[in-house]
């Protein structure tokens, strides 16, 4: 594990000269938990052609990569000694960034193992075993119908082989405690067929079960390799996944012959709920237990996940809305995804994958969601190139303005980030849609533009949203739901482009300053707001041009006018509308708004979040707004 001999035990292991590992902590957990998101992660394209079962869809490996790469964001940047917290903060995000049955049985896998190893600040290899075995066990009881074959199966053996020195005599050596639990996982994945005729027709072993155990080999890499695996392991992380990886032609998902090997439900549908009392885990299947299958439930915190297959979403979603706040959703139709890997040739890819710039304000539980990929745009400070919600948060810039002084500057992508991110998502997707900020406010649809160009091999189709801030984050959110809905590229920019003319976002700032600064308005118009506390109205247009709309005195009325205004523009009978709130340091605002536009639309679904460090340096402290999103 590349650890420091000084730190650790010094009895040797029996085979080979290299010091025992008495112990993990923290900082040791951590770098495990990378090794094994990393393997994981480089397995994503042959997880995806083996995909046969529950659902013969091929995203089995795009839903664990996704569900690894939130963990592995939240791991590269946790600087903790204690094991414990690090195990808590590994499950935390796991579940904020599951996708899929593979990715909701790992975090309830993390869950257990993490609770197992709560009040300890190191664990002994004995202790890790528990903690493996619990978390297998907290996996298991929350499946309703548990089959084998599946990673239930591999999960369980691998965990009473990591075990099995606590209950004889104890373990001095986690490295070899992994080694023997690595030997059992691939038996275990090799008997997979054995247990379920479909991957027994199919010939290959079950999909979830070897992206776990590709998970178990990362961390041995790492225990026998140490830094030379880490090197690899950065390399493999910064390379463009699924590129320069050979597969085979033939796909088993064709070879199935059948849509629904383990039910017949259309849509497998995710929600995100976030509240203060939530219902336990029992309470929620049980209330959606009927007409449902492959349902998992969640609940960690203030935090509930539900994975499910059903005919209907939104019941499921109007449900989860009587709980707390849906804070993200996601519905994708299986019958769609299934005819896509049937006819796929080679690597099983998504039809149609969808690529944001950060200035699109999109929560990132709603980008996790969807799989959305996003383009940081950059701030200059000084010599230091700072990446937009990356290396620079929202809760760091507002600091920085409320300290006053000289800001960041702000600046495009340069090709090389385009072309990186297009070729991630298109390692995802047999094409990308990007939506980007309306070329009337940046060079960065143009610059977008321009990087497409230099990669002519990839399906890239780029829409201008002719918008800013969450307007732009709601298009791409559109976007990925009629991707995940079976409509192609074409029809699906043409709808977006079709539902932004009856579209809009209006915000209103503080002061003036940061705009007068950016050149967005005249010396004038902002020594008059100042003097006269006018909060002036903006908006755009429909060819993404500023528009001056109104303005008022003060916070509240600017609200109460930018509300009529926004009732005025959303058509009477409107049954499809969805909002964003979005602020630089103003929560104050959200409530109230929420409060509002539930009254006067119906409850309708609203995105909340705060402005990114790029906009939120243009529109300073105080600076608000409401998007709409008319889709009928």
């Amino acid at each position: 594990m590349s650890i420091d001999p000084h730190s650790r035990s010094l009895e040797q292991n029996r085979t080979t000269d290299r010091p025992a590992i008495a112990y993990v902590d923290g900082p040791r957990l951590r770098r495990a938990i990378l090794a094994a998101c990393v393997q994981g992660r480089k397995a994503k394209a042959e997880l995806n052609r083996i995909n046969v079962f529950p659902v013969p869809d091929g995203d089995t490996g795009t839903n664990l990569a996704l569900t690894l790469d939130a963990i592995a964001g939240e791991m590269s940047g946790l600087a903790e000694r204690r094991a414990d917290r690090v195990a808590a903060a590994a499950a935390h995000s796991a579940v904020l960034g599951a996708r899929g049955n593979c990715g909701m049985m790992l975090s309830q896998f993390l869950l257990g193992f993490a609770r197992e190893l709560e009040g300890r600040e190191r664990a002994t290899p004995d202790e890790l075993g528990a903690a493996f075995e619990h978390g297998a066990r907290s996996l298991h009881a929350s499946v309703e119908r548990p089959v084998e074959g599946t990673i239930l199966t591999v999960v369980r053996e691998s965990a009473s082989e990591a075990a099995e020195p606590a209950r004889a005599e104890g373990a001095a050596d986690f490295a070899e405690v992994m080694t023997r639990t690595l030997e059992t996982a691939r038996e275990s994945l090799a008997r997979t067929p054995d247990l379920l005729p479909v991957l027994a027709q199919a010939g290959v072993v079950d999909a979830g079960a070897k992206g776990f155990v590709e998970m178990i080999a990362g961390v041995v890499a790492l225990i026998e390799r140490g830094e030379a695996a880490e090197r690899d392991a950065g390399a493999a992380a910064t390379a463009v996944p699924g590129v320069g990886i050979s597969h085979p032609d033939w796909s088993p998902i064709a070879a199935t012959g059948h849509p629904f090997v383990h039910g017949s439900r259309r849509y497998c549908t995710e929600i995100l709920v976030e509240g203060d009392e939530l219902p336990d885990e029992k309470t929620v299947r049980s209330s959606l237990s009927e007409g449902s299958e492959e349902l998992l439930v969640i609940r960690t915190g203030d935090i509930l996940k539900i994975h499910l297959h059903t005919d209907d979403p939104q019941a499921a979603i109007e449900y989860c809305a009587t709980l707390g706040t849906v804070a993200a959703h996601k519905a994708e139709d299986m019958f769609a995804q299934y005819d896509a890997a049937r006819e796929a040739a080679g690597a099983v890819r998504r039809p149609v994958g969808v690529l944001v710039d950060s200035g699109s304000d999109l929560p990132d539980a709603v980008a996790r969601a969807h799989g959305i990929r996003t383009v940081p745009l950059l701030l200059l400070d000084g010599e230091t190139t700072l990446k937009d919600r990356i290396d620079i948060t929202s809760d760091d810039i507002l600091e920085r303005l409320e300290r006053g002084g000289a800001l960041p500057t702000t600046s495009q992508p340069p090709p090389g980030d385009f072309i990186k991110a297009y070729e991630q998502a298109a390692s995802e997707a047999e094409t990308v849609v990007g939506v980007f900020l309306a070329a009337k406010l940046s060079g960065i649809y143009r610059s977008a533009e321009n990087s497409a160009r230099m990669v002519p091999d990839l399906d890239i189709r780029l829409v201008d949203s002719r918008g800013a801030s969450i307007l732009a984050g709601l298009l791409a959110l559109k976007a990925a739901e009629l991707a995940e809905g079976g409509l192609g590229a074409e029809e699906i920019v043409a709808e977006i482009d079709r539902i932004r003319g009856q579209s809009g976002i209006l915000f209103t700032v503080r002061s003036l300053d940061r705009l007068i600064a950016s050149g967005r308005v005249s010396q004038f118009a902002g020594w008059l707001g100042g003097v006269l506390d006018l909060k002036p109205v903006l908006g755009l247009e429909t060819d993404g041009s500023i528009r001056a709309y109104g303005k008022a005195r003060g916070v509240q009325r600017a609200r109460e006018l930018m509300l009529k205004m926004v009732e005025g523009e959303i058509p009477a009978g409107a049954r499809d509308v969805r909002f964003g709130i979005v602020h630089v340091g103003a929560p104050e605002v959200v409530e109230p708004l929420r409060r509002e536009l539930g009254e006067r639309f119906g409850d309708p679904e609203i995105l909340v979040a705060p402005i990114t460090p790029v906009l939120a340096t243009h529109l300073g402290i105080g600076a608000w707004g409401i998007a709409y999103m008319v889709e009928d």
